[in-house]
């Protein structure tokens, strides 16, 4: 790796980024809470000056005006550093505001990464800190390189390692010929989307400040809510409202701009992955309206709200609740963990395993049985119309392997912890889905990680910026090849 390489992209994204970190203080200034501004000022700040001072230490670095000749290496190590960097200093005001360090730390990655779970024991704090709590989750949900990428010259042509890096999915598409258009495209349509979003929450009665704050925890599929019981008692027209953003959060934000750019919504289900999201989620939807209604006496109508709106909560990875579903009964919970496990589509804001990867590995189990049947045959696997090569196929069986090996792993460590399987289970499969809540009482959707021991906190921060990173980022640390370190 050329280190004035890493110094010029990691030193430009956080210059931005500081700047990202004044918007809360004219929150703050808004709304007269001037004791809340002062700790966003400092941050942004401290990340100026660890770009400035990261320029000036390494030789070279401020000669560089383009990254264009960047190496996939080097973009996966930039953009896995960008965001653990990013998740400490978003952490820096809730110190401020009688936040011990690891729990900062543990809601500023959660924000960033945009998993919504939550060490808050209680919401009696500025309208600033929710607000960046749920911004965070925004800036996460699509990206913040990408969106550099989308505003930054500097990133024009160099930004197509970067992009890919922070959003590794089973296949590398890009919809303009150039990457920069590409990610100014998907913005858009993110940006378009959680306006839409705020409009029509708050013409259905919610606040300016709670639609916003809502918009952007469930476009991003993050979750924070500024209220202590999330959406619990909230009406069935909001429910709705917010059922329909965070399903499509869980879409490709890619497809979305092809529907959008060419009017013609018809083209969702020409697209493979999507009939099969839009058909788990139908499927899963409905039983679990038919537990609710015959197993915890919910009404139709309530059945049919409160099912639709936790399973695209759970599967679109975002997290909110309309109720405390560690209440219900184990078959109405099993449907939702068959959804947390399910995740979103390739190219969403959502996380977890994502349906175009189960899609393959479904797609090479056929195959494989198949052969036994014909040994000499040649099988190809298609997606819609297209093969798909088969170094994406290994990658994939790859990925599958890691992600169960690591969840495995935490949970066990977890649950070990807190001497409770459920919480080990269940946290493990949030945290590295990007989900928010477990299941049960203490971390389940009305629950916080707060009274966990510090080493379950650190294994959850580890698996929430690995469940963000889709895996492969965080796997190319470990190779030496990496670290060979040129000036």
């Amino acid at each position: 790796m050329r280190l004035t390489y890493l110094a010029y992209a990691f030193s430009l994204a956080m210059k931005y980024f500081s700047f990202v970190l004044l918007i809360p203080a004219l929150v703050g200034l808004l709304y007269g809470e001037y004791n809340a501004i002062f700790p966003f000022i400092l941050s942004a700040v401290l990340v100026f000056l660890l770009s400035f001072v990261l320029k000036r230490i390494v030789k070279g670095t401020s000669e560089i005006k383009t990254i264009n000749d960047i190496k996939k290496g080097e973009g996966l190590f930039v953009v896995s550093l960008c965001w653990i960097v990013a998740g400490m200093f978003a952490s820096i005001p809730y110190i401020f505001f009688g936040i011990n360090p690891l729990n900062a730390f543990f809601e500023g990655t959660s924000g960033i990464t945009a998993t919504g779970a939550t060490i808050f024991t209680h919401f009696d704090y500025p309208h600033a800190l929710f607000f960046w709590r749920s911004f965070t989750q925004w800036l996460g949900g699509m990206g913040i390189i990408v969106l550099f990428i989308a505003i930054l010259p500097q990133f024009a042509i160099a930004g197509r390692q970067l992009f890919f890096a922070e959003a590794p999915g089973p296949t590398e598409e890009k919809f303009t010929p150039r990457i920069k258009n590409t990610a100014s495209s998907l913005w858009k349509v993110y940006f378009g989307m959680t306006l839409l979003d705020i409009i029509l929450l708050k013409y259905n009665g919610m606040s300016w400040f709670n639609s916003i704050c809502h918009a952007f925890s469930s476009v991003s599929g993050g979750g924070f809510s500024p209220n202590a019981d999330s959406l619990v008692g909230s009406s069935n027209t909001i429910l709705w409202i917010l059922c329909f953003f965070m399903f499509f959060a869980g879409a490709s934000y890619n497809l979305q701009y092809k529907i959008w750019s060419k009017f013609n919504p018809l083209l969702l289900f020409k697209n493979e992955e999507f009939r099969v999201y839009f058909g788990i989620v139908a499927v899963l939807g409905i039983l679990l309206a038919g537990s609710l209604f015959a197993n915890m006496n919910y009404d139709f109508t309530n059945s049919l709200t409160h099912s639709f709106f936790q399973i695209s909560s759970v599967i679109s990875t975002t997290g909110f609740c309309s109720v405390d579903f560690a209440d219900w009964d184990y078959t109405s919970k099993a449907l939702l963990f068959a959804a947390m496990l399910a995740g979103s589509c390739a190219s969403s804001a959502g996380g977890g395993i994502k349906i175009m990867r189960w899609l393959l590995i479904l797609k090479i189990m056929k195959t494989e049985m198949a052969k036994i049947l014909h040994p000499k045959a040649v099988f190809n696997i298609k997606v819609g119309n297209s093969t798909v090569p088969k170094d994406i196929l290994y990658q994939t069986l790859m990925f599958v392997s890691f992600y169960f090996a690591i969840l495995v792993c935490s949970g066990a460590i977890i649950a070990v912890a807190e001497q409770n399987t459920l919480i080990g289970i269940s946290g493990a499969v949030s945290a590295i889905g990007n989900i928010g809540p477990g299941l049960g009482q203490i971390i389940g959707p009305l629950g916080n990680y707060a009274d966990l021991s510090d080493l379950s906190k650190t294994v959850i921060i580890l698996d929430m910026y690995i469940g963000r990173l889709e895996l492969i980022p965080f796997l190319v640390l470990f190779q030496k090849d990496l670290w060979r370190i040129k000036t």
